[in-house]
């Protein structure tokens, strides 16, 4: 499907409105097999913040051959459009990732999704492939953060506290640093927010979802269990495809699984600063034992060398007012 960019330019009209007590969440498995002792705590935690919070029909479905794909490509994606076509859910939370993303996004309607009002959406690792194609198809923001039976977001307090604010108090979260964040590459850059998984944005590299580059963007980058042989590997398509012309400047995240820290950013200095662009090392998201939400889409400046991302506002719009003066959800 063609793509008009002069459609998405106003981007805070198109701006999801943040959460209040009482809003729906529905949860959805684009993915892998969820959890369910994991997925029943994640569930009590977004219930205690006063979240009326939904299953999908086959959250807890199984691919009849294929037991890595929660459910059938079909029901996967009908999950997903259901809930995003709802009026009564304010937000669309992934339950966890693994790998299926690719294989339903384009079993959705983008048309019907593009007509219906801005929500929130919420995942990372194969969720990426959403973000992405939400970002092209749809233009509003999005969070790249913990799901609903992620270890980090079932087990670390910090991690869903900085979810909680995110979702209901955005202007909280408007400047994302870590404890272990470092300089890379010194300098500050401007651009929209981009990324994720770095895995499955080269996976991505010549798809319909996949956007031609990033020029232009902050691009957010980080992975789980890849060796540095194979983090170069990922580095160089990313490279070779042309996908990082013009990159304003890059966040790296956690590296978790992926060997010595000192041979990661070897490889990431050695691909990364002949760009020439800001690049932060370890601000703090992605699949680490404790990690940030990043909001996506959104302008922000990176400052490599007090090791900062800043949103130039928060991803989430306020409720539209009533005429009395109130505040009301799904406006």
């Amino acid at each position: 499907m063609s793509q008009n960019p002069s459609r998405h330019r106003d981007r805070s009209s198109r701006r999801p409105r943040h959460l209040v007590p009482g809003d729906r969440v529905a949860l959805v498995a684009p993915s892998g097999p969820i959890d369910p002792a994991r997925l029943a705590h994640g569930t009590e935690i977004l219930r205690s913040w006063g979240l009326d919070v939904r299953p999908a029909p086959h959250h807890d479905a199984r691919h009849p051959v294929l037991g890595h794909l929660a459910g059938t490509d079909a029901e996967r994606a009908a999950d997903f459009q259901q809930a995003w076509l709802d009026p009564a859910v304010a937000a669309v939370i992934c339950i966890r990732g693994g790998y299926g993303t690719q294989r339903m996004v384009d079993l959705l309607d983008w048309d019907a999704l593009r007509a219906a009002p801005p929500k929130v959406l919420v995942g990372f690792s194969d969720a990426t492939v959403l973000h992405e194609a939400v970002a092209r198809h749809l233009g509003i923001p999005t969070l790249y953060g913990p799901m609903a039976a992620a270890t980090a977001f079932t087990t670390d307090g910090p991690t869903a506290e900085h979810l909680r604010r995110t979702l209901f108090r955005p202007d909280t979260t408007t400047v994302l640093t870590s404890a272990g964040a470092g300089t890379l590459v010194p300098g500050r850059a401007h651009g929209v927010t981009a990324g994720g998984y770095a895995a499955g944005l080269a996976s991505e590299r010549g798809t319909a979802t996949a956007r031609r580059s990033y020029a232009g963007t902050v691009l957010l980058l980080e992975d789980v269990n890849q060796q540095p042989y194979q983090l170069d590997r990922i580095l160089t398509q990313l490279l070779r495809s042309g996908a990082l012309e013009g990159v304003a400047g890059i966040a790296l995240g956690s590296w978790e699984g992926c060997g010595p820290a000192d041979r990661v950013r070897e490889v990431m200095l050695d691909r990364l600063a002949p760009l020439g662009v800001p690049v932060v090392w370890e601000l703090g998201f992605g699949h680490g034992p404790t990690s940030l939400t990043v909001p996506l889409g959104v302008p922000a400046t990176l400052d490599a060398d007090a090791r900062t991302l800043t949103l130039d506002e928060p991803a989430l719009a306020p409720p539209a007012p009533t005429g009395d003066g109130q505040s009301v959800p799904g406006q």
